[in-house]
C-alpha cells in the first residue's frame, strides 16, 4: 500500500511539473531522457525535451521541483536547463548528473562552475555559468529553472572579475545567449 501511496504523489507532482514547464517552453517533445535508477532513489535526473521554445532544443530536468532532497535558494526548488542549437546528449547528460549536486549544494544565478573535464574533447567551453531563467508555482510552491549557460575560460575570468552583467550583454549582443555551444568562440575576443 505504501508504494502506491508514493508512487501517486511522484505522479501528482510530475504531471503538475510538468504542466507548469510547458507553461514557459511550450509542448514537452515525446523523447525524454529517463534515468535507470529514479532520482528520488539515488540516480540522476530525468530531462524533458522542448523544441518549440527557441530555435534549437531545451532540455530542462525534471525530479528536483518538489524534491525532499534538494537544498532549495531563494526560488525555491529549481529545474535545470541547457540550451543547444541543435540536438545533444552531452546537454542532457550533464544536467542530468549535475541535477544530483544540487542536493549537496545550492547553484545560484550568477555562480560558476568549471566543467573542463566534463566538456567534449576540443570544446572551447570550460565553465557553466548559472542564469535564472524562468519563476514557477508548482503546488502552490515557489520554484524556478535554472539556465546552465556553457562559457569559455576567458568569460569565466570576467565573471570571476565581477563582470558578469557585461558578459551576459555580449552574449546576447553576439546571438550567444541561451545556448551552449561545445565549440565556439569567446564573445570577449571579438
Amino acid at each position: 500500500m505504501k508504494t502506491l501511496v508514493v508512487e501517486h504523489d511522484w505522479q501528482h507532482w510530475w504531471d503538475n511539473r510538468l504542466r507548469a514547464l510547458e507553461e514557459v517552453f511550450g509542448p514537452q517533445d515525446e523523447q525524454v531522457f529517463h534515468s535507470l535508477i529514479p532520482f528520488d532513489v539515488g540516480g540522476v535526473a530525468d530531462v524533458l525535451v522542448f523544441k518549440h521554445h527557441l530555435d534549437g532544443v531545451v532540455y530542462v530536468t525534471a525530479d528536483l521541483i518538489g524534491s525532499q532532497e534538494q537544498l532549495p535558494t531563494e526560488v525555491g526548488n529549481y529545474e535545470l536547463m541547457m540550451c543547444h542549437r541543435g540536438e545533444s546528449e552531452i546537454g542532457p547528460n550533464l544536467i542530468s548528473k549535475l541535477a544530483v549536486y544540487t542536493c549537496e549544494d545550492r547553484l545560484k544565478p550568477g555562480d560558476t562552475m568549471n566543467i573542463e573535464r566534463a566538456a567534449p574533447v576540443g570544446s572551447t567551453v570550460t565553465a557553466l555559468l548559472f542564469l535564472k531563467y524562468a519563476d514557477l508555482t508548482v503546488l502552490d510552491q515557489k520554484a524556478g529553472v535554472l539556465l546552465c549557460m556553457g562559457i569559455t575560460s576567458d568569460e569565466l575570468d570576467w565573471c570571476q572579475l565581477g563582470r558578469t552583467n557585461e558578459l551576459i550583454r555580449a552574449l546576447k549582443k553576439q546571438k550567444v545567449y541561451p545556448f551552449t555551444e561545445w565549440r565556439r568562440k569567446s564573445v570577449l575576443a571579438v
